[in-house]
């Protein structure tokens, strides 16, 4: 039996779904790693322990994508919480790494719970799946008009991104993450803007921070935290699975597994890990495999690719440094056009939802935040409510 599933494992294993799961990762890296950074500076780590928090959210990134992804054969994505390392910034001002941790362990724990007792799984059963494509949608509607943007500040890059993009989509369609990320490695190169000269590879150190308990911190980092996490990281999460066909995926373990993931990692910096976004719809999209079925491998390589960040922690993060931002946001615009085509077909299939659906866009896409929650929540929040009033009508 285990020979067939390794049999199967490599049989699946395509370049594409492995492109996709090194976008994935270079994506999620180059987009927020700076924010994580200045969370661990606000909370008063030294230079070692900031690479013991890459090395740490970089082993649970990659353990939870290939356990979940192994074990529900899907390309279950998980990242660190992007939105949560911002609150940090802010609200670690005056507060010691111990308490900090302390809070962070107090998240982990209402993360596990929530996922053990099914109520998150149950309120995600009750969005409509309209509105959770148009929320997903809105989310990635940014990186799809960053390609453009991106062209006109570096038009020889991106265009020549842009260009292997369309041929490899008519020509060599499996292939097309892969072909644009030599186009922008080799592009870059040739212009002189990658600048990797003085890097130096050496393994990551864990570094084990005791937590101590305050309950005011609990209450004024560690529930936020919480609650940031779940509202723009995992609902939209969520949705993605939903939105790419992966609704047989149960989510109360998924976040159960990233909540305990975090609670062990804690101390050592792993602050939240959950169910990602923008680098899952990269691994959940047609460019990473033709058949749904085989794209498990995505997440799979995605995991494979996150630990070997965390390994190497500080020299990866100083490499992704290293690459143009146009480059990046190159590979993430043009990797989810796909997932932005059927998540707006999603949206806007059913024209008893579709001005629900729209509502949730348009908010979503806006990037209005309120009270530290971000879009996501509140396009989902006003989505549900022209639902609501429109079925009533």
């Amino acid at each position: 039996m285990e020979q067939l599933a390794q049999r199967s494992l490599r049989a699946d294993t395509t370049l594409s779904a492995i492109s996709a799961g090194f976008a994935a990762v270079l994506v999620g890296f180059t987009s927020s790693v700076a924010i994580v950074l200045q969370a661990a500076a606000a909370a008063g780590a030294s230079e070692a322990q900031m690479v013991s928090w890459i090395g740490a959210l970089g082993l649970g990134m990659g353990l939870t994508c290939i356990g979940f992804s192994w074990y529900y054969r899907a390309p279950v994505v998980s990242a660190w919480s992007t939105p949560g390392a911002a609150l940090l910034i802010t609200s670690l001002n005056g507060v010691s790494l111990s308490e900090a941790v302390g809070a962070f362990l107090f998240s982990a724990l209402l993360t596990l719970l929530l996922g053990l007792s099914g109520a998150f799984e149950r309120v995600a059963a009750r969005v409509p799946l309209p509105i959770a494509s148009a929320m997903l949608a809105g989310i990635l509607l940014q990186f799809g008009l960053s390609v453009f943007t991106s062209l006109q500040a570096n038009p020889l890059l991106v265009g020549a991104m842009l260009a292997t993009y369309l041929v490899g989509r008519k020509w060599l369609p499996r292939y097309g993450i892969l072909l644009v990320l030599a186009a922008g490695f080799t592009t870059s190169w040739l212009m002189g803007d990658i600048h990797a000269e003085q890097l130096e590879w050496s393994l990551g150190r864990l570094t084990w921070v005791s937590p101590e308990f305050d309950l005011s911190v609990l209450l004024g980092v560690g529930l936020p935290l919480f609650i940031v996490t779940m509202t723009s990281q995992n609902l939209p999460g969520v949705a993605i699975l939903r939105a790419s066909g992966y609704a047989r995926v149960p989510v109360s373990p998924l976040i159960g597994g990233t909540g305990l993931m975090s609670l062990v990692l804690a101390p050592f910096g792993g602050f939240a890990l959950n169910l990602a976004a923008i680098s899952a719809a990269i691994c959940t999209g047609p460019e990473a495999h033709p058949d749904p079925a085989r794209r498990y491998t995505a997440g799979i390589s995605a995991g494979v690719f996150y630990i070997l960040a965390g390994l190497f922690g500080a020299s990866v993060v100083a490499l992704f440094a290293a690459l143009p931002q146009a480059m990046i946001a190159g590979v993430a615009g043009l990797a989810l056009i796909g997932v932005i085509g059927s998540s707006l077909a999603g949206a806007t299939a059913d024209p008893d939802r579709r001005e629900a659906a729209l509502i949730t866009l348009l908010i979503t896409a806006s990037g209005v935040s309120f009270y530290g929650i971000g879009a996501a929540f509140w396009g989902l929040l006003g989505g549900l409510a022209c639902h609501w009033l429109f079925g009533r009508r």
